[in-house]
């Protein structure tokens, strides 16, 4: 099938009662100050939560999450890169978070990382953020992937979504879409199948002037419905 923005919204449209009803579903981004304004501590947090969440139901991480806040000064990138193993052994013993030795190691890794960012950029991690343009978003995908820990696959885009960036979800059914349109015969698993994803979006974006999130969410409720 030839997948166009006209056939996507007439489909997803179809799926509920009115206009506002759609547009009141479909997820929203922040705007590039707004992810420059936030701190970097917000970023950090955003990571750790993402990583937290992987294999796990997102309900019993997000009902965690005020512990952790509390029990990681608030993800402050300068203090948790300090973070030593004594200081992760005590946190193992704190049973208002999800004790995971792995995870929780990623908190002074993923500190780091944003600050190489932030000297290397001049600037704010968010502000790095804002700025990667959403036509190559998958570009940001691969630093996550290179340089942070426990981002890659889809951590990195999931990260991003909560963090406010605008991205794309590869869930099942948005392969599902793809993969009837012959944009890809699979879930993506080379840098030129992405490539292909990101053209696919790239068109429908400039077709329609919508976010990524928007369409991804589209794509994925043109092959089930939202209820």
């Amino acid at each position: 099938m030839n997948l166009t923005y006209r056939w996507l919204h007439d489909t997803v449209r179809a799926r509920f009662d009115s206009d506002t009803a759609m547009e009141a579903f479909l997820p929203q981004t922040l705007a590039p100050d707004e992810l420059r304004r936030k701190g970097d501590d917000r970023y950090l947090s955003a990571m750790t939560q993402r990583i937290f969440q992987a294999g796990m139901q997102h309900s019993v991480v997000d009902a965690k999450w005020p512990a952790f806040e509390e029990a990681f000064s608030g993800f402050a990138p300068e203090a948790m890169a300090l973070l030593s193993e004594a200081d992760l052994e005590e946190s193992l013993r704190n049973k208002r978070i999800i004790r995971h030795l792995a995870k929780l190691q990623t908190i002074a890794q993923n500190a780091r990382f944003i600050l190489d960012i932030r000297r290397e950029q001049g600037r704010g991690f968010g502000a790095f953020i804002a700025d990667w343009p959403a036509t190559d978003i998958i570009g940001l995908w691969r630093v996550l992937a290179r340089r942070g820990a426990r981002l890659g696959g889809r951590s990195g885009a999931g990260f991003l979504r909560l963090a406010g960036k605008d991205t794309f979800l590869l869930t099942s059914d948005v392969i599902a879409r793809l993969a009837s349109a012959d944009i890809i015969a699979r879930a993506p698993a080379s840098q030129r199948d992405l490539q292909a994803v990101q053209d696919a979006f790239n068109a429908l974006q400039q077709a329609s002037g919508r976010p990524l999130c928007q369409l991804s969410s589209m794509l994925a409720l043109s092959i089930h419905p939202a209820f």
